[in-house]
């Protein structure tokens, strides 16, 4: 239980700093798309032997490895942000 939860907790600091920053030069795509790959595997191997924690633990770590794929694949994809401007001070 407690590997678990460090497990889901570590995903928090990168998602803040990079929603904070707006920036997501610094994260592995390579990294990220294994991690989510190497998620959705414990994912479907709980579902075959129904185990509800590890099925929960690694849905929570999916999906946060997962926002931090899309805001990294979203921010490295975004006119502004490739021309080194800063999206808040456009508003």
């Amino acid at each position: 239980m407690c590997a678990g939860l460090c497990s889901m907790a570590s995903f928090t600091p990168q998602i803040v700093k990079t929603w904070r920053e707006r920036d997501a030069r610094s994260i592995s795509l390579r990294m990220y798309v294994v991690t989510v790959t190497g998620f959705s595997l414990w994912v479907a191997y709980g579902l075959m032997i129904e185990s509800l924690p590890v099925i929960f633990t690694n849905v929570v770590c999916l999906t946060l490895s997962g926002l931090i794929l899309a805001m990294k694949w979203r921010l490295s994809h975004c006119p502004a942000r490739l021309e080194g401007r800063n999206l808040r001070d456009e508003s």
